[in-house]
């Protein structure tokens, strides 16, 4: 109860809680006490109190916090991308970019021209495959090799065919035995074919040209210039082959073909001969 009928004092028990019951805890910082015993408004602030002042965030954790945060959204944006990338690829959806600077070749050949069909009746009885190296120089006398000079080393690869051509036994070739047990065969002798130069077996080894040759390839070179070296090839494989008892080869394959043939007809004695070219 008050002590008087004008003046509130603030009574020793809460209005809300009956007699002997205790009373919810005040923190102490909102208890203020007034020199006659007194409470004063709690949660209020007394005069000449100002509110505190409030806590400013640190810019360097703030910094911190917001560079962690973009570098984890850019990890998961290019692990997405990464993924999305690679299905593509495997689904074979992803489009194929070429290169605007690769080497393109245009081939602007013609087609081919059919200018003569030749019958032949050549029996192919050896073949020969060679190799020779051809080391060809073209320069001037009393003029520097470093300004006026060509040499090329050539490594030419190719084969020569011996044959028989049937189409020149002339009548009378044959000649058959009253018995019919035996028969002669007089036969051309044979022949070499011209020389073949493989070129995917063929190359140039090396090559030294001088300074004026090199400036006269600048302003017009001669598409020829290979064509010398070929036909060295070609009659140094053609010389070898007449040296390597090619015909020889040829005539022997020719006879047992030939014997072979006939004693399957029946015959028992079959001579082959051969005529001088």
């Amino acid at each position: 109860m008050s002590r008087s009928g004008d003046v509130n004092e603030p009574t020793r028990e809460f209005p809300e809680y009956a007699k002997g019951q205790a009373a919810p805890a005040v923190p102490a910082q909102d208890r203020r006490w007034a020199a006659d015993g007194g409470a004063e408004a709690v949660g209020e602030p007394t005069a000449g109190e100002s509110d505190p002042e409030p806590t400013r965030p640190d810019p360097v954790l703030t910094s911190e916090r917001t560079r962690g945060r973009g570098l984890f959204w850019l990890a998961g944006v290019l692990a997405v991308v990464l993924v999305l990338v690679l299905g593509v690829r495997v689904t074979g959806l992803w489009p194929t970019w070429r290169n605007p600077f690769a080497q393109e070749t245009t081939d602007r050949s013609q087609p081919p021209l059919l200018k003569s069909i030749q019958d032949l009746s050549r029996y192919v009885a050896a073949e020969g495959n060679f190799q020779v190296v051809i080391d060809l120089q073209n320069d001037r006398k009393y003029v520097p090799d470093f300004l006026l000079n060509e040499r090329t080393l050539f490594v030419g690869a190719g084969s020569v065919e011996s044959y028989v051509d049937f189409a020149r036994i002339s009548e009378g070739a044959v000649i058959e035995s009253a018995d019919r047990k035996s028969v002669e065969i007089r036969l051309p002798a044979p022949q070499l074919g011209e020389p073949n130069l493989d070129l995917e077996r063929s190359y140039v080894f090396a090559e030294e040209r001088g300074l004026l040759n090199r400036l006269g390839e600048v302003f017009g070179g001669d598409p020829n210039r290979q064509r010398e070296v070929y036909q060295k090839a070609e009659e140094s494989i053609a010389a070898a082959a007449r040296d390597s008892g090619l015909g020889d080869r040829a005539q022997e394959n020719t006879r047992k073909m030939l014997e072979g043939l006939l004693r399957s007809l029946g015959y028992e004695k079959v001579t082959v001969t051969y005529t001088a070219p």
